[in-house]
């Protein structure tokens, strides 16, 4: 989704000796498809690497949630402690992202991807030999938020501009949804087993996950298509690989202060910020817990939070349909208003069992888990021209601290309250906040052109 954040200087690079030399005269018929008649092109194994590599890293996300509960039994640490470490994780995996791609053009893909990777099943592996509080906001507040915050959100990103002309939009989106798949077929998996076995054998399952994918990533990931003697796909002449940018990350903390300036930046973090705390912060996080304080099984309570993965997918890409036909702020002041009028009656849906009106909420929050994504996309590229991607990836960024900052005061209010109550109620009132906000962004002034001046 941060389509900008990695660009290259349009410096020249000398093209592999083996490419045939760029003569106007000759036939003007793609590279790849002369050269590899009749193969799928290699473009195509990158993307597939890159949606198993999500789909792991929504596994690494989603076990926090399971866990809190059997580390305040076991080692009787509040909520709220087990929730900082929850909320450094959540603001790394967000943090991280505009200075990931800036990594990627530094080092390469595939070297920052498999270190990532290494580094979560380290932290991951690490927690079952912990005693203390703090080695759990090492283990996975730091570590495996950084792990997971390098390769997401920019890898996706950085994948789909390096290897794509055509079908971007297509690998974006079956990119983006990669991480509800994820969510989709490890949270049943590990929810039973930590209700089983408990929640060691689960950390290590996420361990030995992200040490699966490091030789796929190795083996199989390329850094540009010029690395094998590619266009990328769609493109009808040779791209040579661009030489490194290591002024990438100089550049998004530029933009950042540029944006910070303008009105429009500061009502788009705080509204995503919100949309972060109802949803990577809130239900995510809390959604297990507060249901099993209410009876529900937690496997039973974990498949619904899979479920919603599967109706994020659905709300995402209509989301994306509604943004090119109705404007971005009406869209975002619904979107919130009705996510936060659900959340107000979520309180009185808590069940031992799973009845219809959870279903609903349950389908209801899934259609409107991401939808804040395209028409807030449209909003920053509206007003930000060619740096919207860079400021989207720290209004993205607002987003996981938002999560963060409810993943703590959630677990905070648990232990004050002794019930979710609260939580529900302000982060209901938060939406509200957050739907005002949206309308009160205003269309930038369309000047007309000299040409059309003339």
């Amino acid at each position: 989704m941060l389509c900008g954040v990695t660009q290259t200087t349009g410096l020249p690079a000398q093209e592999p000796a083996r490419e045939p030399a760029q003569d106007p005269a000759q036939d003007s018929t793609p590279i790849a498809p002369r050269r590899h008649p009749g193969r799928v092109h290699r473009a195509w194994f990158v993307a597939a690497v890159a949606f198993v590599t999500i789909i792991g890293a929504a596994a690494f996300r989603s076990l926090p949630g399971l866990l809190i509960d059997p580390l305040h039994s076991e080692f009787h640490w509040s909520r709220g402690t087990i929730g900082l470490a929850v909320s450094v994780n959540l603001a790394l995996y967000g943090l991280t992202a505009p200075f990931a791609a800036a990594l990627m053009d530094r080092f390469g893909i595939r070297r920052v991807v498999a270190v990532a990777l290494t580094v979560i099943a380290l932290g991951s592996g690490l927690t079952v030999f912990m005693s203390s509080s703090w080695q759990l906001i090492l283990y996975w507040g730091l570590l495996v938020g950084l792990g997971s915050g390098s390769m997401a959100l920019a890898f996706a990103a950085t994948v789909t501009n390096r290897w794509f002309t055509e079908r971007r939009g297509l690998v974006t989106g079956i990119l983006t949804a990669a991480s509800a798949s994820g969510q989709l077929i490890f949270l049943p998996l590990l929810s039973w087993l930590v209700e089983q076995h408990g929640w060691r054998p689960a950390s290590i399952t996420v361990a030995l996950a992200a040490l699966t994918v490091v030789p796929f990533v190795w083996l199989l990931l390329r850094d540009h298509p010029a690395d094998v003697g590619l266009a990328p796909y769609g493109a009808k002449e040779f791209t040579p690989k661009p030489v490194p940018v290591p002024g990438a990350a100089r550049r998004a903390v530029t933009v950042l202060f540029s944006a910070a300036r303008t009105g429009p930046f500061w009502l788009l973090a705080g509204t995503f910020a919100i949309c972060g705390a109802s949803t990577n912060g809130l239900i995510q996080t809390h959604f297990v817990p507060a249901a099993h304080d209410h009876g529900m099984p937690i496997t039973a309570a974990a498949s619904l939070l899979a479920v919603i993965g599967v109706f994020d997918v659905v709300g995402t890409v209509a989301s994306g349909w509604f943004t090119d036909r109705i404007s971005p702020r009406r869209l975002l002041a619904v979107y919130y208003a009705l996510r936060g009028i659900s959340l107000l009656f979520l309180p009185m849906l808590l069940a031992p069992s799973v009845h219809p009106p959870m279903v609903f909420f349950i389908v209801f929050y899934g259609l409107d888990w991401v939808a804040t994504v395209p028409p807030t996309i449209a909003l920053c590229r509206e007003h930000y021209g060619d740096d919207s991607a860079i400021v989207f990836g720290w209004v993205l960024a607002s987003h996981q601290v938002g999560a963060a900052l409810v993943a703590f005061a959630g677990g905070l209010a648990r232990d004050v309250f002794g019930s979710y109550d609260m939580v529900w109620y302000a982060s209901g009132a938060l939406c509200a906040a957050a739907a005002l906000m949206a309308l009160v962004i205003r269309r930038r002034p369309e000047f007309p052109s000299p040409a059309a001046a003339v």
